[in-house]
């Protein structure tokens, strides 16, 4: 059998939580508003923004847009004039593992890493109940492997249960005046409250109110978060090759050049992003459903088709799962036992509280191969053309854009 492996291909990324990922950039916003701030990963405000060049400043917005991998930015470039001709001096910055949002917001947030914030995919399995928490809605769906339902309810976990990491916005805002525009859906979220709890929430239901809200806050010093979601959206239905996602990002590219234009003198720009996407191929696509080699051992299956967390049964043997794992995925997929991924940093520091909620098995797939299980994802989702999660680079590799304030 193959061997369930820790050392990376060179087509993947190593997971970073350092300087030179996105956990560094609300640091670094910090020290430039001239704060002196520190991790519990020990990442200090004035070394990130060393280390990222940002000047100080007094105004500073953070442009975080879902799904805007480096890659897919400078492929897709022609629609984006504005942000293109800011990449020659962007930051390459490494996400979170998973490149997903949940892991990847939660580690943007507080500065630290998916093992400590317990938030690990976008599904993962609560150890106290085995149901299946989808950490975006905040939502747990009962065992379908043992129910043959798909009941969904509240998520029984309160955020600060499981993310117990202070955040960067709660911090900075208790020195200034921080402000997060964005849909309604948003205050108040399971997942705000997990990962993003601190600012001012103003209502804006389209991108370009949002900006406007950005700009009226921007009037007083301080900090806005400006979340942008459209491209994500956009490429999850799409894919990120598609027409549809060339016109998202000249929408995107629009209203960030009208921020970066109206903003008051001296405010800092910058835009960022949680992760990339890539296209899924169906030829590539792994049912668990109807692969017994797969099926065996298995209790459920967290995370997402691009990073999937194996649950094992009670007493199975977890080393022979994650090699039958890698026997059967070949080339189209990295599968380590937690254990391993852990001892490797993929999560970096893992808390005692959030090991529980960690698959028994990690498996990142490569390529444009995709993991799903037909008992538990619906058709719509096996077969959504944009997808994420993985290690590859142009899921990991998102750009630090200053795009104002330099």
């Amino acid at each position: 059998m193959t061997q369930p492996a820790t050392d990376l291909p060179p087509d993947l990324v190593v997971p970073s939580y350092g300087a030179d990922s996105i956990a560094a950039v609300l640091p670094a916003v910090a020290g430039t508003l001239g704060l002196d701030l520190t991790t519990s990963t020990g990442l200090r405000s004035s070394d990130c923004q060393a280390a990222l060049g940002l000047p100080d400043a007094r105004r500073v917005v953070v442009v975080l847009v879902d799904g805007l991998g480096l890659h897919n930015l400078t492929e897709r470039g022609g629609h984006a004039p504005f942000l293109r001709g800011h990449l020659r001096d962007a930051a390459h910055l490494v996400t979170s593992f998973p490149s997903t949002t949940a892991a990847a917001l939660a580690t943007f947030g507080t500065g630290t890493a998916p093992g400590l914030t317990g938030m690990l995919g976008y599904t993962q399995r609560n150890p106290a109940t085995g149901g299946l928490a989808t950490l975006v809605s905040w939502t747990e769906q009962s065992d379908p492997y043992r129910t043959g339902q798909k009941l969904s309810g509240p998520f029984g976990v309160e955020p600060a249960d499981l993310q117990r990491e202070a955040t960067l916005l709660e911090q900075v805002g208790a020195a200034v005046d921080v402000v997060a525009p964005g849909r309604a859906k948003f205050a108040g979220s399971g997942m705000t409250r997990a990962a993003l709890r601190g600012p001012r929430h103003v209502t804006a239901e389209k991108a370009a109110d949002a900006v406007d809200a950005t700009l009226r806050a921007l009037r007083d010093d301080g900090l806005v978060y400006l979340y942008l979601g459209d491209v994500d959206r956009v490429g999850h239905q799409h894919g990120p090759t598609s027409w549809q996602w060339g016109d998202a990002l000249e929408s995107l590219d629009y209203e960030i050049r009208r921020l970066a234009a109206s903003a008051p003198q001296g405010t800092l720009v910058l835009v960022t992003a949680d992760h990339g996407m890539v296209t899924s191929e169906p030829a590539h696509q792994h049912d668990v459903a109807e692969r017994p080699e797969l099926a065996q051992d298995v209790a459920l299956l967290g995370g997402e088709p691009r990073m999937t967390h194996v649950y094992a049964t009670d007493g199975a043997d977890v080393g022979a799962l994650a090699a039958r794992w890698a026997d059967s995925l070949g080339d189209d997929a990295v599968v380590a036992t937690a254990d391993r991924a852990i001892a490797a940093g993929w999560l970096g520091p893992v808390a005692e509280h959030v090991r529980p909620w960690t698959g028994d098995v990690l498996v990142a797939a490569r390529g444009h191969a995709t993991v799903v299980d037909s008992r538990l994802h619906p058709a719509a989702a096996r077969q959504m053309p944009g997808v994420h999660g993985s290690l590859t680079a142009t899921e990991m590799i998102v750009p630090l854009l200053v795009v104002a304030g330099r």
